[in-house]
């Protein structure tokens, strides 16, 4: 008998890149995602029809869909890539070099043997572009245009195009008329995706979802105030005005557009960032909307920790978690669903580092579990599992081909469980438990810290409210064309997004930090020039002062290190050292691992590594059997420590291309810290090696934890004068 519905909901969503004044699309990322994601996702449906599930699809993302495939928009990155290799102004050929490896290394570039060598060639991380560019040939050039387009396709698409496959397997060496028959493909590709979830939503294998039309977050556009419901002593904007207006004009012209594009109002929506509060639900349930969804902290908050995780992360009363709840506001009701952060990030930030097929047959017996706990004669227990649905696939090996088709098979197979959309659940099982009030709050942390917490955000929002107030005080002046007005006020929805603020402050960064402060500011600016006016002055200056933050720091002498399990500051002091946190500036990982920091560096016969928990090691390391760490470069090598269970003596062996030999040298001992001593000889390691590593926690061949979360610790084998050279430095 069913016990437990799934009901997995993909959040489809980019930021608005393109500038609709100039009409330039500085960053390539709806397209990239376009091809490998967006049309990924619906095809792995398409696979396995009986298996049901939601895809929220953010109206800001599909205008852009629209952009390419219906009005020949371009961005700078296709630009390039279009143009002849022979050719190539130097400008963009510096930016070639700069943004055409930005793809997840381990999975989209080295597995291609010559997207490979064209990485090696230009020594990302150590040159610059100026100095790469003269190591790469006319070939070259036209290669890397190719495959960083190519490796953005998704593994399916190979499977049902036997031309695409073939210039896959060419490799290298394509002209330039078989690059811009890729590209012409791209664009085909892209202007499938709307049609294909047209046509599973029709058919009722996908319920297909909304979100506020530029991505806001509604209760600080409705009221600032909201921040300091989870965050009491939040500092405030200088500027505290409401936008009621622009909130209501964001949903409803959302709702609108998903109509227009799929023929249907949507019963659902995802909130931008699971956002909500209580104030902003009537005006969400006035335009139609039948259901929304935000992550389980929301529900601990509103139900006064009634329903929330013991420090061990089990759920209190879970048999309230998976079930769908009641709202009313001002005399309307509507149903809410709260995810399940710990599955959902499982499928996010944990299960790209084991067997995918092992990891489905998991997913789906912790959810066949909950059912039979939670699960009620005549009512299943609901499990939302949300997530993003196009930023976790890189970090898997194959795209998660593997871990999503056979989740979705073997949950069609399944007796105990049945796949659902959240809006036929809660048709066929309407709530019956009622919220009073919905805390304000969003999915990470149930606050609003990463859009209102630094001053970063703070004076985003104040520039906003000035560009704003400028804008209505022209509002009522003849001679300014109402169309003109129109575009003025479209900017500042944009503006109104939440993604802008994602970046600043120091909890998210990447390489385009600068790019999106940069965009973010050219909005404003927008409306200034529109209405003929000089911005002013302060829109050109950045707001963002956040450095890059490093993944880790590199060691700055010997280690003198006692391998005892001991902590002895003096020991690692001149370590590198990495601390776990989110590296994927993308996504936010909630749940905490168990490696807090990793510490490594060198003495003359050995590498040495240090792991760090948020308590005593030996007894956090209480369900892990095995240390593993991976080695990158030099390739084929990896340490295994065994022995946990008693933890009186650890064993070390290094496996060099699958032969596991015990290392007599290398040594491990736990205690307040794990500690391991790798001896050099035995991995070859010499003098100006480059060593790139990750580390492993592990329990029965399950990934537990991975430190660093994602990439790799990248460091040199120090000279014997390391330390003099260090100390005069």
């Amino acid at each position: 008998m069913t016990t437990a519905s799934l009901a997995l909901f993909w959040h489809q969503h980019q930021p608005y890149y393109t500038d609709d004044v100039t009409g330039e699309t500085l960053m390539p990322w709806v397209r990239l995602h376009g091809t490998k994601d967006y049309i990924g996702m619906a095809l792995h449906l398409k696979e396995v029809p009986e298996f049901r599930c939601s895809i929220n699809l953010v109206p800001s993302l599909l205008m852009q869909i629209l952009h390419y495939t219906e009005h020949g928009g371009s961005d700078r990155h296709l630009d390039v890539s279009r143009a002849p290799a022979d050719s190539l102004s130097r400008e963009d050929a510096i930016y070639l070099l700069d943004h055409f490896f930005m793809a997840n290394t381990d999975n989209m570039i080295r597995p291609f043997p010559r997207y490979r060598q064209l990485y090696g060639k230009r020594g990302v991380g150590t040159d610059s572009a100026e100095t790469a560019l003269s190591r790469f040939s006319e070939r070259d050039i036209r290669d890397l245009q190719v495959w960083n387009n190519l490796t953005w396709f998704h593994p399916l698409l190979f499977h049902r195009d036997s031309e695409l496959k073939d210039f896959l397997e060419k490799g290298q060496g394509w002209s330039e008329s078989e690059k811009n028959w890729l590209l012409d493909k791209q664009r085909d590709i892209l202007a499938e995706i709307i049609p294909l979830h047209a046509e599973l939503q029709q058919g009722g294998q996908v319920e297909l979802t909304t979100t506020p039309f530029y991505h806001p977050i509604l209760p600080l556009l409705w009221d600032k105030h909201s921040a300091r419901e989870a965050m009491p002593g939040c500092p405030m904007s200088e500027y505290l005005e409401p936008y009621h207006e622009d909130a209501i004009i964001q949903l409803k012209r959302a709702v609108e557009f998903h109509e227009e594009l799929f023929g249907m109002k949507p019963r659902g929506m995802w909130p931008s960032e699971g956002s909500v509060s209580q104030a902003i639900l009537p005006a969400i349930a006035e335009t139609g909307i039948k259901w929304i969804a935000t992550d389980e902290e929301i529900l601990a908050e509103s139900t006064g920790g009634w329903v929330s995780r013991d420090s061990q992360g089990h759920v209190r009363n879970p048999e309230m978690l998976f079930r769908p709840w009641q709202l009313e506001a001002d005399g309307h009701h509507m149903g809410i669903v709260f995810r399940d952060h710990a599955l959902s990030d499982l499928i996010g930030f944990h299960y790209q580092r084991g067997d995918s097929v092992h990891a489905a047959h998991d997913l789906i017996g912790k959810v066949a579990g909950i059912g039979r706990a939670c699960g009620q004669e005549g009512r299943p227990a609901l499990v939302p599992i949300i997530l993003d649905g196009e930023n976790c696939w890189e970090y898997y090996a194959d795209g998660g081909v593997q871990f999503l088709r056979t989740l979705y098979q073997e949950c069609v197979k399944s007796q105990e469980i049945n796949s659902t959309t959240v809006g036929d659940f809660l048709e066929e099982h309407p709530p019956t438990d009622k919220i009073n009030r919905l805390f304000a709050g969003s999915w990470i942390s149930h606050n609003f810290a990463i859009w209102y917490g630094h001053q970063e955000d703070r004076d985003g929002w104040d520039r906003l409210h000035e560009t704003r107030e400028f804008l209505i005080s022209r509002q009522d002046d003849e001679e300014i064309d109402p169309e003109i007005l129109q575009k003025a006020w479209e900017e500042i929805y944009i503006a109104e997004g939440s993604d802008w603020f994602w970046w600043y402050g120091d909890d998210h960064s990447s390489a385009l930090d600068e790019l999106f402060d940069q965009l973010f500011r050219r909005h404003l600016r927008n409306v200034y020039e529109l209405l003929g006016e000089t911005a002013p002055a302060e829109l050109s200056r950045p707001i963002t002062s956040t450095v890059v933050q490093l993944l880790h720091t590199q060691p700055s002498r010997f280690l003198p290190v006692k391998v005892d399990g001991r902590e002895a500051f003096f020991e690692w002091i001149n370590a590198g050292c990495y601390t776990s946190g989110s590296q994927r500036g993308t996504m936010t990982l909630v749940t905490e691992g168990l490696a807090q920091k990793l510490w490594f560096g060198f003495d003359p016969e050995f590498l040495y590594l240090r792991l760090d928990t948020n308590g005593e090691a030996a007894h956090d390391f209480k369900e892990v059997d095995e240390v593993r760490v991976h080695f990158v470069e030099p390739t084929g090598y990896e340490v295994s420590v065994t022995g946990f269970e008693t933890a009186d003596h650890l064993a070390v062996s290094v496996i060099h291309e699958g032969k596991k030999t015990v290392s007599r040298k290398s040594s491990a001992a736990i205690g307040e810290i794990l500690e391991i001593a790798i001896d050099r000889e035995k991995m070859n390691l010499g003098e100006k090696d480059h060593v790139h590593f990750f580390v492993e926690l592990l329990h029965s061949s399950n990934s537990l934890d991975r430190a660093p979360n994602e990439g790799t610790i990248e460091t040199t084998v120090p000279l014997k004068d390391f330390e003099n050279f260090m100390w005069q430095v």
